[in-house]
């Protein structure tokens, strides 16, 4: 039985309790209303650990089949985890040292296993640098001297808001090591069948086919480090670097799997996908409803595909709290989802528009296994010290990029709203 059900379950055994409770009035209840009463709540007691059980099983379900596709290899893995950015530069700048020395010999090896040479040094953890440039003297906002080591608190480092990254967690498929372009088959129709009379012919039908296509679309960044920020910055640096660059990769492919318009060398995303189903308020957008959501998780189910979870902004979960039944109760986050928590990031837009409707907000409900995405590369890192700009000043020019695409599997295994007011 599916969460869905045992919560109907729940709520069908909450509405009988109440009609029996609300037909003895002030009354004592009767033998028989007693005995229903007493079997209603000992079910409900059971539901409550089965529903529980099932959330679990559900939420593991989801995030397993979201795991990235690893090396394999314990070993290499624990090697790779020692090689941070810093590294990676000072090994392209020519420094000797056994880090430097780890960071060629890593790149070296992801060089082999994925059949492509880095242009510069491969690092492992995947994100384009932001671009600025960093020294102890500049931005003048925050200049890197903050992190040359006076009495320096890495450990209480404060650092930016950002955007949630929910797309693997709710479990997108990651494909990885990949070298040519992608193309997976699909069956776009089936043979069709009929009845017929004895001795009359079975009229013919082919089978129709398509075919979902990845192919190596490319983001990056270009920075400035000095040679005193790479030479005296303390080494509480590397970890802030390190998790830096790994969030906004994360961000980056959130936003393109999302919302991607796939023109140019933009992958497309869920939204810009033709075929998906699609529930429609207003003409010029309007509030959320509990109807609304069910009709979202009925397009997908109309398509026999299986829904495995909500996408949202920071907006549409707080308006989604605020509904209210007939007695001006709250319904509840489990209710107006069916029973699933809504994943919820910033990343997901706010600024649609529709008629005379503006900052509109979307959801997605959908199956999120059929989310591809294809990387044909780790984050590959370019040092240059003899950039013009950067030479004059004694700096190090660093360039970073990632190769990756995005493609949805079956269109109809997603449906979006659109037209919120939020």
């Amino acid at each position: 039985m599916t969460l869905r059900h045992l919560l109907e379950r729940r709520a069908a055994i909450a509405a009988e309790l109440r009609t029996i409770n609300d037909a003895a009035g002030d009354n004592e209840l009767s033998a028989e209303q007693r005995g229903r009463f007493d079997a209603l709540r000992n079910e409900a007691e059971a539901l409550a650990a089965r529903i529980a059980r099932q959330a679990a099983v559900d939420d593991a379900e989801r995030r397993a089949a979201g795991q990235p596709v690893g090396t394999g290899d314990d070993r290499f893995d624990a090697e790779l985890r020692q090689v941070g950015i810093l590294d990676v530069i000072r090994a392209a700048m020519g420094a000797t040292d056994a880090s430097a020395g780890r960071a060629r010999e890593m790149s070296g090896e992801m060089e082999r296993r994925s059949g492509r040479r880095a242009q510069g040094l491969f690092w492992h953890m995947g994100a384009p640098a932001e671009a600025r440039t960093l020294t102890t003297t500049l931005p003048a906002g925050g200049p890197g001297s903050n992190l040359v080591p006076t009495d320096f608190r890495g450990d209480l480092f404060i650092d930016r808001l950002r955007n949630s990254t929910r797309v693997r967690a709710l479990g997108a498929t990651v494909l990885t090591g990949l070298s040519g372009n992608v193309t997976i088959p699909r069956r776009k129709a089936s043979v069709t069948g009929a009845w017929v009379a004895e001795d009359a012919a079975i009229p013919a039908s082919d089978p129709q086919f398509d075919a979902v296509t990845l192919a190596p679309k490319h983001a990056g960044a270009l920075t400035e480090y000095s040679r005193n920020m790479l030479m005296q910055a303390s080494p509480d640096v590397e970890q802030l670097t390190r998790a830096d660059m790994a969030l906004i990769l994360a961000e980056t492919l959130d936003r393109a799997a999302i919302s991607g318009s796939g023109t140019g060398a933009e992958p497309r995303g869920i939204l810009s996908t033709s075929g998906i189903g699609s529930v429609a308020i207003g003409a010029n957008g309007g509030a959320l409803s509990f109807d609304h959501v069910a009709d979202l998780v009925g397009a997908v189910d109309d398509a026999n595909a299986t829904g495995t979870g909500f996408l949202t902004n920071t907006r549409v979960r707080r308006a989604a709290a605020k509904l209210k039944d007939t007695t001006n109760l709250p319904l509840g986050l489990a209710t107006v989802f069916q029973g699933m928590t809504p994943q919820v990031s910033n990343v997901v837009p706010a600024n649609l528009t529709k008629g005379t409707g503006t900052n509109l907000s979307a959801l997605i409900y959908g199956g999120w296994s059929d989310l591809l995405i294809g990387m044909w590369s780790e984050l590959d890192i370019l040092v240059n010290p003899y950039e013009a700009t950067a030479y004059a000043k004694g700096n190090v020019s660093i360039r970073a990029m990632m190769t990756v695409d995005i493609a949805v599997r079956q269109a109809a295994s997603f449906a979006a709203i659109r037209d919120i007011q939020a």
